[in-house]
């Protein structure tokens, strides 16, 4: 194992026995759906896991989550909450799971941070600097679905779309619903360049549930040495 850059101090990655299995993708990709067959299916073969993703730190994940509510966060402060919400899982969560031998798998990880940065105008060598204490995963599945597929979806589930997921933030137009795919296509674009940079593989989530869930578990299981 390895880090992206300096790592967290006094972790030496030799000492990571386990893997770090990693689920990208935007709300109504699938993710959650995907993580949780992978979970059932890794434990049906006798492996242990642990589950992360983001806001699930109990440093900040509350305080995010209410400051993300009045729509007033500043660039970098949100960039800095939410990079402090993934320090505090890496060190305290993710870590000691791979020095226990576990599997961990992430639903989302650094890279949807760092395209939601980017879009939104952060320097990209500041982003990768600020994830330089990342542990670099072991596998990194992107579920890409069509902007339209993801309205549709969300749209169905909760009868409405995030603010945040649909941009409104960055004034890209006043109508939601045409936000929300220009954001969606900006951050597409984005992870097709961090995807020729950290080399994730690319699973077309606009098919059914079974064919992409079949997809990834053949990944997994070249990974892991299972026949």
């Amino acid at each position: 194992m390895r880090f992206y850059g300096e790592g967290l101090p006094g972790v030496d990655p030799g000492n990571l026995a386990g893997k770090l299995i990693v689920i990208e993708g935007a709300d109504g990709s699938g993710r959650s759906t995907q993580m949780e067959l992978l979970k059932d299916y890794l434990e049906g073969k006798g492996h242990a896991t642990v589950n992360v993703g983001l806001l699930r730190s109990t440093l900040v994940s509350e305080e995010l989550n209410e400051a993300k509510q009045g729509n007033v966060l500043g660039e970098i402060t949100r960039s800095l909450f939410y990079a402090t919400d993934f320090a505090d899982q890496l060190e305290n969560r993710i870590i000691p799971a791979m020095k226990a031998g576990f599997i961990v798998l992430a639903d989302r990880y650094i890279y949807t941070l760092m395209a939601r940065d980017i879009v939104r105008g952060a320097d990209r060598d500041w982003v990768r600097a600020l994830y330089g204490i990342a542990v670099v995963p072991d596998l990194v599945i992107y579920l890409r679905v069509s902007p339209a597929q993801l309205v549709e979806r969300n749209f169905r589930k909760n009868s409405t779309l995030d603010y945040w997921e649909a941009g409104m933030d960055l004034g890209l137009s006043r109508d939601i619903f045409d936000s929300f795919m220009r954001y969606q296509k900006l951050i597409q674009k984005e992870f097709s360049l961090l995807q020729q940079e950290y080399g994730f593989h690319v699973v077309n989530g606009n098919r059914s549930i079974r064919s992409a869930s079949g997809e990834i578990t053949a990944r997994v299981e070249d990974l892991l040495g299972i026949k």
